[in-house]
């Protein structure tokens, strides 16, 4: 065992034991894998600000932010009071419609560009099967385009060309019909996403792409690249679809959308937008939207099934949800300029802490987001999943950097994160030191 492993298990003692509990009952020991890290994940017993606490008592500055949900921190004070006050009035889940879905609905139409209409469902997954669903019922074609190392939840139809190696299956379990009608297109190579598109021409329903590629490495679109996209499918008739389940509300008030100034035909949204608790939207064109509408179709083959679930518009989250995008809606000319200042600072210094141990690391993000890759040849950009998964060192990023910094006190996913409005300067310049000090151990 290397001593950077050691030192993190005698810190841990609590969770190694309730990770040798919980492998007894849950395959693997968890129940979503990006959350396991060797020898074993940390249990987080309470969050609060930009902190975690873990079963033995230790604190982490932390940069996951709850998958990048928690743009204001953990547990605000103003959403945690809201939260109590829904408890008491008896309003934990009841599966009826409530007035605080509406306020929400209209708030973030109000907010996202490209929103006429809105549902609710309960997770990101759900929201671009439902949306898949709904080009095809829109446009009666049959194929979709996605960006290969995109990442768009588990639902079968885009569970493809997801992770590296781009040329195996993604999953046991998925049959190739699944995926027959499904392409890859390398992101930001232009030319290609041109051609594609042209190709599939007649049969084309919709692109689907993240604007700010997320678990493939916060890697923004050129601009050229996002407007040839919107022309091409435009041109052929097909929908265009923004997943900005981690780029919305968080990288501008209205996404990235706003801040590209191209607008897709559907967006997909969670994370900030139940504010901590769980939530994911479809929103869109109405004549789009109206294709899930009971009233306009009420029979079954002239409609698609698209929103809902058991704890669909969960009183709690939208009430979190409401809080939280009223707070950035109020305070989005001070909240924004911040985040991008402190991102723009922490991705430079960051590659500044390991080139002075002659270390080659890039960062890459926007605004809040960043990520951090070693790549395995100098001079190599990361300008795409591809570059992220293929040209860079993944069990440094992914293990070595990860439990290296769970030592000193910090918690990062992908050598990365989300800063949020919790965090100081005096945390970033913490976070900068023990990166310094992670590159000085591996130097040595």
């Amino acid at each position: 065992m290397e001593n950077y492993q050691q030192i993190f298990e005698d810190q841990t003692p609590e969770s190694r034991k309730l990770y040798q509990r919980s492998s007894r009952v849950i395959p693997g020991g968890v129940c979503h894998n990006l959350r396991y890290n060797p020898p074993y994940p940390i249990f987080v017993a309470r969050a609060k600000g930009p902190y975690v606490w873990d079963a033995d008592g230790n604190r982490y500055l932390d940069f996951w932010m709850g998958h990048y949900a928690n743009i204001l921190g953990h547990s605000p004070d103003f959403v945690v009071q809201r939260l109590q006050e829904l408890l008491a009035q008896g309003n934990l889940h009841h599966g009826q419609v409530n007035p605080l879905e509406v306020e929400l609905a209209e708030l973030a139409c109000e907010l996202i560009p490209s929103a006429e209409k809105i549902r609710f469902c309960c997770t990101g997954t759900e929201a671009t099967m439902y949306a898949v669903r709904l080009a095809r019922a829109y446009t009666g074609r049959r194929h979709i385009i996605k960006i290969q190392g995109g990442w768009h939840g588990a639902n079968d139809s885009l569970l493809t060309d997801t992770f590296a190696p781009f040329d195996q299956p993604d999953s046991l379990g998925l049959i190739p019909e699944m995926t027959k009608h499904v392409s890859a297109l390398t992101f930001n190579d232009t030319e290609a996403a041109r051609q594609m598109i042209r190709r599939l021409g007649n049969d084309l329903a919709a692109v689907i792409m993240e604007p700010v590629v997320g678990s493939g490495g916060f890697i923004p679109a050129d601009m050229e690249f996002l407007t040839t996209v919107r022309q091409e499918t435009e041109a052929a008739g097909a929908l265009l679809i923004f997943d900005e389940i981690i780029s919305g509300f968080r990288v501008a008030l209205g996404g990235a959308q706003q801040l590209f100034g191209v607008l897709p035909d559907m967006t997909l949204l969670g994370k900030v937008l139940g504010g901590g608790m769980p939530a994911g939207a479809i929103a869109g064109r109405a004549d789009i939207m109206d294709f899930c509408n009971l009233r306009l179709r009420p029979h079954k083959y002239e409609r698609a099934m698209a929103g809902g679930g058991t704890f669909s518009c969960l009183p709690m989250s939208m009430a979190a949800g409401i809080c939280t995008l009223n707070y950035l809606k109020q305070h989005a000319a001070e909240v924004y300029p911040k985040l991008a200042a402190m991102g723009n600072s922490l991705r430079t210094r960051i590659e500044q802490a390991f080139a002075s141990h002659n270390i080659t690391a890039k960062c890459t993000g926007i605004g809040s987001l960043f990520m951090t890759h070693f790549p395995l040849q100098p001079g190599t950009e990361i300008r795409s999943p591809y570059d992220a998964y293929c040209r860079a060192d993944l069990q440094r990023r992914e293990v070595e950097l990860k439990v290296r910094l769970l030592a000193k006190g910090v918690y990062v996913m992908h050598g990365g994160g989300a800063i949020s409005l919790a965090h100081t300067p005096e945390d970033l310049e913490f976070f900068v030191q023990q990166m310094e000090a992670v590159a000085r151990e591996i130097k040595l």
